[in-house]
């Protein structure tokens, strides 16, 4: 079996396949030949610009100890004072095992769906400057291809605003 195939079968790769297949998204996870754990990296190998790559950021809040994801361009950083103000309560940093244990997910395969619990989402609407934009699909080799309307009807995220200006 090619590394390809191996990566498509995943059990991750899998569960976000379902999940998009469950909104009508379908054959649009790529399989990238080298590891895209940073935006840039995954910007250089499909081509497109830093800022058409939906980071998921997974944020630990504190007064309830839940996970929150953001799903923020690549080109842009969450201010945290702007994220708390949206939250309503203080925002941690979330270490690999919170992320793996919240999503099901290691950092760097973190997709915007098919987490193993319930979470809150968010994304930042600077991700609505382009008609494309590119997300995790379950595996730091693994994107897939979206609109920032698709992003939102299948997170059900809410739109805000705490990208640094």
């Amino acid at each position: 079996m090619s590394q390809s195939a191996f990566i498509e079968q995943h059990a991750s790769v899998m569960r976000v396949r379902d999940a998009l297949a469950a909104h009508g998204i379908v054959d649009r996870i790529v399989v990238l030949p080298d590891s895209a754990r940073t935006a840039q990296i995954a910007a250089d190998a499909l081509g497109c610009k830093v800022a058409q790559i939906a980071n998921s950021l997974v944020f630990r809040l504190m007064t309830s100890n839940q996970a929150l994801l953001v799903l923020s361009s690549g080109a842009k950083r969450v201010d945290m004072k702007r994220l708390v103000s949206v939250t309503a309560e203080p925002v941690g940093k979330a270490d690999a095992t919170f992320v793996r244990d919240s999503t099901g997910f290691v950092i760097g395969g973190v997709a915007p769906v098919g987490h193993t619990q319930p979470l809150r989402r968010l994304v930042e609407r600077s991700l609505f400057a382009f008609g494309e934009i590119w997300a995790a699909a379950g595996h730091p080799h693994t994107v897939f291809r979206l609109t920032p309307d698709e992003l939102v009807r299948i997170t059900g995220a809410e739109i805000v605003e705490v990208a640094e200006t």
